[in-house]
């Protein structure tokens, strides 16, 4: 009875909907998007279009920051002043790292699982920008948040530039655990992690 009652589960298991889009509920998905960000450990705060600057400035007063790394476009609206901001035009490897931080863009966000998407595209630059800096400080467009994973890939293979193009998947700031499951972070990217959601 016990074995055909485990069948029974797993067929009416294997049965259930798989989502690829969510409900459509903006607000909703935003929302969960912020607080999916914030269980990782990420600051998460809101702005509009034209606060861009004025947030980015208050953030980087708070951490301290006075040197960022940004991608060769980043607009210069969202730029503030009393820091130095140095476009990565191919610099070395060293010098990003010596970096207070980076400052960017981000292609998705996925509420389901507070992951922010970099491809590569506008306002994102380099993978390497993203990943040796010790803080990263991202914009992301609420317009680009999407609800689950499957939506997320369906919408990257459309802007998809070469066959190999590497994506960087970010859920809170880099961490990992030891052999005795201590949690160690910034072993392969940032340890601090900001995010405004442009509303």
């Amino acid at each position: 009875m016990q074995q055909g009652s485990r069948g029974a589960h797993h067929e009416a298991h294997t049965d259930a909907p798989y989502h690829v889009n969510d409900d459509g509920n903006v607000a909703a998905r935003i929302e969960l998007f912020a607080h999916r960000v914030a269980e990782y450990k990420a600051w998460v705060g809101h702005c509009t279009a034209a606060g861009i600057a004025q947030a980015v400035a208050e953030r980087l007063v708070i951490r301290g920051k006075k040197r960022m790394v940004i991608p060769s476009d980043l607009p210069d609206s969202w730029l503030s002043p009393g820091v130095e901001y140095i476009r990565d035009s191919q610099l070395d490897r060293t010098v990003i790292a010596g970096m207070d931080g980076v400052l960017s863009g981000a292609a998705l966000g996925i509420a389901q699982t507070g992951t922010i998407v970099l491809d590569g595209g506008r306002f994102q630059g380099r993978r390497m920008i993203s990943l040796l800096p010790d803080y990263h400080l991202c914009i992301i467009r609420a317009q680009d948040i999407v609800g689950v994973v499957p939506e997320a890939f369906a919408q990257l293979a459309t802007t998809r530039q070469t066959p190999i193009q590497p994506y960087t998947f970010i859920s809170g700031p880099s961490a990992t655990s030891d052999i005795e499951l201590n949690r160690v972070e910034g072993v392969h990217g940032p340890r601090t992690l900001d995010v405004f959601i442009v509303d």
